[in-house]
């Protein structure tokens, strides 16, 4: 299974999304990060963004809540049309009810876990998950460094799944660039959120392609 590379918007030129957007053609997925200013010190985008997004986006959206009570705003970003919805597991009231709610609309379900929360209590629940996202900084803000002490967590959830044989997607975000999509591949990420390395490149679709090249030289290598 080859590597997905998915820039994040919150790293692009945010006047002119539908060129940025062209400007990134040759990715997997869209990253789109959705921020309330209470989960996370930060304000981002909102459904009417991605709305309008998913009418002009050339890929799927890869939408990511950093916001409170996802149990009641995510259906409406499944609705809109993302390809995946992923919520945080520290803010949702019932986390496999609300993948289930996700997958019945037709969106992939993900769940994402801060450097701080443990992998151990989700291993048991990913037949309820499509992707499970690794943050490797603290959410809130674009151009962290990554965390490589969340690599362990990573390594557990490629063993579990590969021992289920199920067909979940761990991604990584923050801090991503051609030296730690390395590090991430190895510990067992298959999907890489890549922001400011993308779009600040002078051509992001060769960045792309340097960060794709690397990390699947390294899939799956331990």
């Amino acid at each position: 299974m080859p590597s997905r590379i998915n820039p994040s918007i919150l790293a692009a030129d945010f006047a002119n999304f539908e060129r940025e957007l062209g400007r990134i053609s040759t990715a997997d997925l869209v990253h789109v990060d959705i921020m309330d200013n209470h989960f996370v010190p930060n304000l981002t985008f909102g459904l009417t963004m991605v709305e309008r997004l998913q009418q002009v986006s050339p890929l799927p959206l890869d939408v990511h809540l950093m916001i409170d009570d996802p149990d009641r705003w995510a259906p409406g970003y499944a609705e809109a049309g993302a390809y995946s919805v992923t919520f945080h597991a520290e803010a949702a009231a019932d986390a496999v009810g609300l993948a289930r709610t996700l997958r019945s609309i037709g969106a992939r379900a993900g769940i994402a876990l801060k450097p701080g929360t443990p992998v151990e209590p989700y291993l048991e629940l990913l037949p309820e998950f499509d992707q499970v996202l690794v943050m490797t900084v603290e959410p809130g803000f674009g151009g962290q460094s990554f965390m490589a002490s969340t690599m362990p967590k990573l390594t557990a959830l490629r063993d579990a799944v590969r021992g289920s044989g199920l067909d979940v997607w761990l991604q990584v975000d923050g801090g991503i660039n051609e030296e730690t999509i390395v590090t991430a591949a190895e510990a067992g990420a298959d999907t890489f959120v890549a922001g400011s390395s993308v779009f600040n490149a002078a051509e992001p679709a060769t960045q792309i392609a340097l960060l794709r090249a690397a990390a699947d030289a390294h899939l799956g290598a331990h």
